[in-house]
């Protein structure tokens, strides 16, 4: 979740002008208050991102909290939910060059790849972003060896429910996303909107497989690089932003972690800034110069105590907002170990708390949108706030 050359600024600014519609009040409301997104709520008028309510309800990895993350059956109950967009899907690349939707490239934890005897020489240990990992590896694989896979539940602790599901889709290309885009579009009569990631782009491009290539390449083919394109791209590395911004014409989004972090693009070229320093006003002023967003953990616009209850939110939304970015801040979900803990309900790490009052004090910051697990409990949670 650097710098620009001047003619990048000009093309930016055009496609911030797009969200202006989209742009809420500042924050500073105390939690739970009113918070300036209710006066915005409705459907706006015009294409592009101006089209889509606010708060925005963004499907993560589809409806991943009652089916397996990135696959069809996951984006399919996104859309049958409500979900205002769909994030279809984290990308990275096969062995052969073609783009997959997989939320990391280590498959051993999404996907049934450790029950296929013919693979298990693949197990290996890599370095990913500075961080020993193993498993296994889409850049170890073909398109066609990784079709003969099946994707399961990643946290099933928390999820013992989505296991019935285990087995049921494989993993999707991202063009057949795009594909699956157009096909679900005529189906419902409304525009079908999708959020990609591109995935750990600098330690792809180090072994010569670069994503924003191929991403603008199957955008393009696609007619889906515009600036009213429904398809907003997504990155932890500032510098894949700035890469997509030379390339397409889509809405940009740069993720931001945790305060203390750097991106890892960053490490490798010897950037010292934090993601703190990145959400300064100065570091807000940059990525608006090629970026149209951002897309925070929700610690960043409300930070948790040592005891994991919420405080005082930051000024983050009102200095995103003061320089054209939106904010959508991830991720909501319903169990009881991903929520503050003011709004938990017992210990079971399966049990859902008070998501509602969770989603109410995020909603009152006026960020523009937030990413969740639970799309129809973010949409009932959307209703009850602008109605109150």
């Amino acid at each position: 979740m650097g710098t620009q050359e001047s003619n990048e600024q000009t093309r930016g600014t055009g496609r911030r002008a797009l969200l202006g519609a989209a742009v809420v009040g500042a924050t500073g409301a105390v939690l739970g208050a009113p918070g300036t997104a209710r006066a915005t709520g409705a459907r706006h008028t015009g294409g592009g991102l101006k089209s889509l309510p606010v708060p925005t309800v963004i499907g993560h990895r589809g409806a991943s909290g009652y089916r397996p993350e990135h696959t069809f059956g996951s984006y399919q109950l996104a859309l049958d939910l409500g979900a205002d967009i769909v994030e279809a899907g984290d990308l990275v690349p096969t062995k052969d060059g073609h783009l997959v939707c997989r939320h990391e490239p280590e498959i051993g934890g999404t996907t049934d790849v450790a029950d296929h005897p013919e693979f298990a020489g693949r197990r290996t240990t890599k370095v990913l972003d500075g961080v020993p990992t193993t498993g296994w590896f889409t850049e170890d694989f073909t398109l066609a060896e990784l079709k003969t896979l099946r994707a399961v539940e990643r946290i099933p602790a928390n999820r013992p429910h989505n296991t019935l599901y285990n087995g049921h889709w494989g993993i999707p290309t991202f063009e057949e996303v795009l594909r699956w885009q157009d096909e679900q579009t005529r189906r419902r009569g409304k525009q079908v909107w999708i959020y990609p990631e591109t995935k750990h782009p600098t330690y792809f491009r180090k072994l010569g497989l670069g994503l924003e290539e191929r991403v603008a390449a199957l955008l393009r083919k696609h007619g889906k690089d515009r600036r009213t394109s429904p398809v907003i791209l997504q990155s932890f590395e500032p510098t894949s932003i700035q890469r997509l911004n030379k390339l397409v014409d889509n809405p940009l989004v740069v993720l931001l972690s945790g305060a203390s972090s750097r991106p890892w693009d960053f490490v490798e070229t010897g950037d010292p800034r934090t993601v703190a320093d990145l959400v300064t006003k100065q570091g807000l002023r940059e990525i608006a110069s090629y970026a149209q967003g951002i897309g925070p953990t929700l610690d960043l616009v409300v930070p948790r105590d040592a005891n994991g209850r919420l405080t005082t939110p930051t000024g983050l939304v009102k200095d995103a907002h003061a320089v054209g970015l939106i904010l959508h801040p991830y991720t909501m979900r319903n169990e009881n170990p991903f929520l503050p803990a003011e709004f938990r309900k017992g210990t079971d790490a399966d049990g859902y708390g008070d998501a509602f009052g969770a989603f109410r004090a995020y909603f009152a910051t006026g960020i523009d949108g937030v990413f969740t697990d639970n799309p129809d409990t973010g949409l009932l949670a959307r209703q009850e706030f602008l109605r109150s």
